[in-house]
């Protein structure tokens, strides 16, 4: 999520590039040089920063299951916790949002190489994501106490699904802009999850 405004660290770059490339062309289509070249170091210099490229990838897909639980559960606490859920789901859209536009090279980065990770990394970044759509259950059933947890469950998977499209929406022209984009895909969340919660 971008909600930095300091210059990012070298290793925040490197992290960056290799993310793009890495969903570019595959994480077996990127060499270490090419990353390296991506930010002005050689590719041995890298070594200075990651083990190799399994650390990168590590510590994008682990990094990004963290931070999006972290900011999920910063926002849950300012907009007011389950006493305030219309809010609270609101500004955990926004924050998915975010994510979706601002880090899509992670979007597809997940769906294409989760699998290469190692198992401990992996099962780190499957209960990191578990904790987060379980935040996100506990809102969306408080707000819609109609709808079943094993509903509310697949509410929330199928919002992620739309909100996590936006890596197959970038031919030019193809987005109405970043603010338009964000409202949109704001005013189909909420309709997708008022549907699931009518009777």
């Amino acid at each position: 999520m971008a909600t930095r405004t300091d210059a990012p660290t070298r290793r925040e770059q490197i992290l960056k590039e290799a993310a793009r490339l890495f969903a570019e062309r595959g994480f077996h289509g990127v060499g270490v040089d090419e990353i390296g070249a991506a930010v002005g170091i050689s590719g041995p210099g890298l070594y200075r920063h990651f083990a190799g490229k399994d650390a990168m990838l590590a510590e994008l897909l682990v990094g990004i299951s963290g931070r999006l639980l972290t900011g999920a559960r910063r926002r849950l606490e300012e907009a007011g916790g389950v006493s305030a859920p219309e809010a609270v789901l609101d500004s955990l859209i926004e924050g998915h949002i975010d994510f979706a536009l601002d880090d899509r090279p992670l979007i597809t980065l997940h769906d294409r190489e989760l699998d290469r990770l190692r198992d401990t990394d992996r099962k780190l970044v499957r209960q990191l994501q578990r904790q987060y759509v379980e935040l996100w259950v506990g809102v969306v059933r408080e707000l819609y106490p109609e709808l079943a947890e094993p509903a509310a469950r697949s509410a929330v998977h199928s919002v992620f699904g739309l909100l996590n499209s936006t890596p197959h929406l970038t031919r030019p022209g193809s987005l109405p802009g970043r603010a338009g984009t964000a409202e949109l895909l704001h005013r189909m969340a909420r309709g997708a999850f008022a549907a699931a919660g009518s009777p």
